[in-house]
């Protein structure tokens, strides 16, 4: 009995950097992406989509957001070490060997892709773009001023594949979410970057914290402010009730709160901004899927 407790240990100990790659024992991640996608298929289906939908899109956004941090940390691997945040993570620490990683990335996303097999063309040929976007991500970061735009897009990808599992289209409506999206993770992720401005700064990584310097804040609040625009625009157009209302007015106060964690650019405070952004999302969610529960 104890030669098997010690073996199941082992095993255990073993999975735990592949754990940590995929970025499981960090579910926020996942989380940022999947209430975009939620928004996108409560809206396409004018309400709850079916179950098996769901599960395709919810699956398919966590082993997404999985395949992209492994590919992330492949690409980052020579960088990570000298940032206190990331120095040990598994492939820099070395703990997993690079092609590992990108072999696992790609076993992940093949599976990702068998999800949507049932699905229409024009979801499949979404996907393969989403692929694109997720693998080149990092490499924004040698030369785009503010990459977390380019983030915005890769994590909000989900949205117009929503509206084209479910319609077989991509309506205005998909691409102003997705601008949404854009500014939201601008905000956030200039929040978490932030945390590593001074590291990022050293090893010459581009990050929107150094584009923006000392007008950090007023872009964060501002990328937030036009995020809750575009909804309230989507809102009055759709004719939602009061519940959508009160869900946008919880993630405003969200947003607020997070200027008063942020103000002052401490990091602690910087990083707890970044996380509580799940509250933000999943509010606007709520008021999102209430409304179409109460029509």
């Amino acid at each position: 009995m104890i030669k098997k407790s010690s073996r199941l240990l082992s095993c255990f100990s073993q999975l735990v950097p592949y754990w940590r790659l995929l970025r499981l024992d960090k579910p926020v991640g996942s989380l940022l992406l999947l209430w975009p996608t939620l928004n996108a298929l409560w809206i396409a289906s004018n309400g709850p989509p079916p179950l098996s939908l769901l599960l395709i899109f919810v699956t398919g956004t966590i082993l997404m957001r999985s395949a992209g941090c492994a590919i992330n940390d492949y690409a980052d691997r020579d960088f990570d070490r000298f940032v206190e945040r990331t120095r040990e993570r598994p492939i820099t620490s070395g703990q997993i060997a690079p092609w590992q990683a990108l072999a696992l990335a790609a076993a992940i996303a093949v599976l990702a892709f068998l999800l949507i097999a049932s699905l229409n063309a024009l979801t499949k040929w979404l996907a393969l773009i989403a692929v694109l976007l997720a693998a080149s991500y990092p490499l924004t970061k040698r030369f785009f001023a503010v990459p977390q735009a380019y983030l915005g897009c890769a994590f909000g990808f989900g949205i117009p594949m929503a509206f084209a599992a479910v319609q077989n289209q991509l309506p205005p409506l998909a691409w102003a979410m997705l601008m949404a999206n854009i500014f939201w993770s601008i905000a956030y992720d200039t929040e978490y970057a932030m945390v590593d401005r001074e590291d990022d700064r050293k090893i010459g990584i581009r990050t929107s914290a150094l584009t923006f310097g000392q007008f950090d804040v007023l872009a964060i609040m501002g990328c937030y402010g036009l995020f809750l625009l575009i909804y309230a625009a989507i809102g009055i157009t759709l004719a939602y009730t009061l519940a959508f209302w009160l869900g946008l007015i919880g993630a405003a106060i969200c947003a607020a709160y997070h200027y008063r964690l942020i103000r002052t650019r401490e990091r602690s405070g910087c990083f707890a901004a970044f996380k509580h952004n799940n509250w933000l999302g999943g509010l606007l969610f709520a008021g999102i899927a209430a409304h179409y529960a109460l029509v």
